[in-house]
């Protein structure tokens, strides 16, 4: 860039876009959320998935965090990891209501103690499915939104276009 310029990203400067960021950031955050949930309250019933569930749990908050400071690259990567994760969750959920019977026990938690009941992790299972559907829906239209468009233009004040 020349000096006397200055860049300016008009595309971030939009409500929409703003909007937009903030609830993929939110939607991140809250899946992440409940997926840690999931996993320490079902600990000892998840069948040596939990280091590639943890893994899905610092992916999002990753993404989550770049996308807070207007990085678009990780938006299709989110829409990926959650249409697989909304089909993970599609299948996992009936499991965990059919152990929410008599016969099973209540998972362990990752610290030993007693975890959550079968039903309470199915219910939360099933809450990552629409959670995964907005995450896809709103990281693809902030895609569209263009968040990396720059536009140089000279320092100084600006004048009224005639």
């Amino acid at each position: 860039m020349e000096a006397g310029y200055v860049i300016e990203r008009p595309n971030r400067e939009k409500a929409s876009s703003k909007t937009t960021r903030a609830i993929v950031v939110a939607l991140l955050l809250i899946s992440a959320a409940v997926m840690l949930i999931v996993i320490l309250g079902g600990w000892s019933a998840l069948q040596d998935g939990q280091g590639l569930q943890l893994l899905y749990v610092v992916a999002y908050l990753g993404m989550a965090y770049y996308i807070a400071r207007w990085n678009r690259g990780p938006l299709p990567v989110a829409a990926a990891l959650a249409i697989i994760l909304g089909i993970f969750a599609a299948v996992a959920a009936p499991e965990w209501f059919a152990r929410d019977k008599d016969g099973f026990s209540t998972p362990e938690t990752a610290f030993g103690g007693e975890g959550l009941e079968s039903g309470v992790l199915g219910a939360l299972t099933v809450l990552l499915i629409p959670l995964q559907l907005l995450v896809i829906v709103f990281t693809l239209q902030g895609f569209r939104q263009d968040w990396h468009v720059e536009v140089e233009r000279p320092a100084g004040p600006r004048r009224a276009q005639d």
